[in-house]
């Protein structure tokens, strides 16, 4: 089987793209991840970023990297364009998903539960709110699985009816861009991605 190129894949929906830009609600995990992904989407799309992160722990770590997001949208140009959906931290239904998974590490079982929470909770309201398309910036990373994260959008995006934005973000040298505009903008930068080490587990 083909390996998949999902950034030859956007590529070929944006290139599909015209008239007014579509609505794009887009699953946002950090600041950093945020910067790059924004400056190039926000060309192409309206863009509402959803600050959904229930995995973060605990709630002040969570709470600093959603001020490091506002900051990142007050001072990089595209950000005064793009809307700002914060449900407020929901830790508690991270930790019901990922029941019998707790001595799993960072990296393990609990990512495709985790990516599957805040993902179909971005489906659902993106087909709740009427918008064109929904998405996530986490495939920037190059320490998440971009095929599994698009696997599980694509399926849910199935189940509710709203087209799923393939990405792999990370190619034509995204991650490195969203550290130097991490740096540029002086944009918080976390050390773990929310959930993985035990101190922290019991923190919140």
């Amino acid at each position: 089987m083909e390996k998949r190129n999902y950034q030859k894949e956007l590529d070929g929906v944006i290139a599909g793209l015209s008239g007014a830009k579509p609505r794009l609600l887009l699953q946002g995990c950090c600041g950093p991840c945020s910067s790059y992904v924004l400056e190039y989407l926000t060309q192409y799309f309206d863009v509402t970023l959803l600050y959904y992160n229930p995995n973060i722990r605990p709630e002040a770590e969570y709470d600093r990297r959603l001020s490091a997001l506002k900051e990142l949208l007050a001072r990089m140009p595209e950000g005064a364009a793009v809307k700002l959906v914060e449900p407020g931290w929901r830790g508690g239904e991270f930790t019901e998903a990922i029941r019998g998974l707790e001595s799993e590490p960072e990296g393990g079982a609990r990512c495709p539960v985790c990516f599957r929470l805040r993902l179909e909770e971005t489906a659902r309201l993106a087909a709740g709110g009427g918008y064109d398309y929904f998405g996530t910036t986490l495939t920037v990373s190059p320490h998440k699985n971009a095929p599994m994260l698009n696997a599980i959008g694509e399926a849910l995006a199935e189940r509710y009816g709203v087209r799923w934005l393939p990405s792999d973000f990370k190619k034509r040298n995204g991650y490195l861009r969203s550290i130097q505009l991490s740096k540029q903008y002086g944009i918080y930068r976390q050390e773990y991605c929310g959930c993985g080490l035990p101190e922290r587990e019991g923190a919140d």
